[in-house]
Formats: C-alpha cells, sequence, structure tokens
C-alpha cells in the first residue's frame, strides 16, 4: 500500500511542478502583452491561462497533502 502511494504521491508532485512552470511561463509571455494592452477590457486569454495553470497547481498540491496523510496514517 505505501509503495503505490508513493508513487502516487511522486506523480502528483510532478503535476505540481508541470503546472508551476506553465504558470510561470505564461505569465512571463503574458507581461509584454498586458502593459501593450487597454485597461478594463476583462481578463485577457494569457490571464486565463495563467489562473488556470495557478488553480491545477493547487489542485495538485491538496491532492498531494491528502495522499501524505494517508501515507502517514498507513505507517503507523
Amino acid at each position: 500500500m505505501t509503495i503505490v502511494l508513493t508513487i502516487v504521491l511522486l506523480a502528483l508532485m510532478a503535476g505540481v511542478v508541470y503546472s508551476l512552470v506553465k504558470g510561470i511561463v505564461a505569465f512571463m509571455q503574458g507581461t509584454k502583452e498586458d502593459l501593450y494592452s487597454a485597461t478594463g477590457n476583462g481578463p485577457t486569454p494569457n490571464q486565463i491561462r495563467q489562473n488556470k495553470a495557478m488553480m491545477q497547481r493547487v489542485l495538485f498540491q491538496g491532492a498531494a497533502i491528502i495522499v501524505v496523510a494517508l501515507l502517514l496514517f498507513a505507517t503507523r
């Protein structure tokens, strides 16, 4: 059981890193775009991409915390 949970935890950690990098790349691409766009038009597609990537990161982190709690429960 702990081996399976450890593999799941590693996959979730990889998902966190992937979504974090994806969000940072979207942020870096959007900085120049945001400087030259008109304000008050709502979020740009790049800002929506950033938001989705960061929400995905939060979900991966939450799932990873649950798996760590299950690992701690299983080892005691």
